[in-house]
């Protein structure tokens, strides 16, 4: 089976926006490797024995796509960032849900640099990265949103730059500010709890 281009993914996600519910459905067979690997990177982050599965967590995902009320599918890099936005949630609902240890327990404070952004690093604090990207959010809701992009998505700086509608430059620089700002923030919640 050939593989399907962009512009198939991005006329199937116009259709659906459309409210055409069979392009849904011919969409998502089409982009659930796609997924999948989205879904690795994000359990890869998690502690060895976590009890979600990848495939469980592609299937959440799914199913909170399919009760999102996106108006507007703007190609297929807005669509895998929403998807990667979706398992953030879940991860975190997850975690948040099976936390009985002080604030951080035993996990590993994040360290956002470039290589993270593909390279898997266990044990991350989600709960506690949640909460940082949260109040970075009421900050500067377009650096929460570079950070989600690249961390959460696994986007590169141009396909962030297209989603966000700015210059590569500016993702470039938010990125750099965000990283410096959360990790002061990681660094004064996980003080202020000891």
């Amino acid at each position: 089976m050939a593989e399907p281009s962009q512009h198939e993914i991005t006329q199937l996600l116009r259709a659906w926006s459309e409210g055409r519910e069979e392009a849904r459905e011919r969409l998502m067979p089409i982009v659930y490797d796609e997924l999948h690997r989205l879904a690795r990177v994000h359990m890869g982050r998690e502690r060895p024995g976590h009890t979600l599965q990848t495939t469980a967590l592609v299937h959440e995902a799914y199913l909170r796509l399919i009760d999102a009320s996106v108006e507007n599918w703007n190609g297929r890099v807005h669509f895998f960032a929403v998807c990667a936005q979706m398992m953030r949630r879940i991860l975190v609902d997850w975690a948040r849900s099976r936390q009985s240890l002080k604030r951080g327990g035993n996990l590993r404070p994040v360290e956002l640099d470039d290589a993270l952004v593909v390279s898997p690093q266990p044990e991350v604090d989600l709960v506690g990265l949640d909460d940082a990207l949260r109040a970075l959010e009421t900050v500067d809701p377009r650096k929460c949103r570079v950070v989600e992009l690249r961390f959460f998505g696994g986007l590169s700086v141009e396909e962030t730059a297209t989603v966000l509608a700015v210059s590569v430059e500016t993702v470039m620089r938010d990125w750099r500010l965000a990283r410096s700002w959360l990790r002061r923030e990681l660094t004064s919640g996980k003080s202020n709890d000891a």
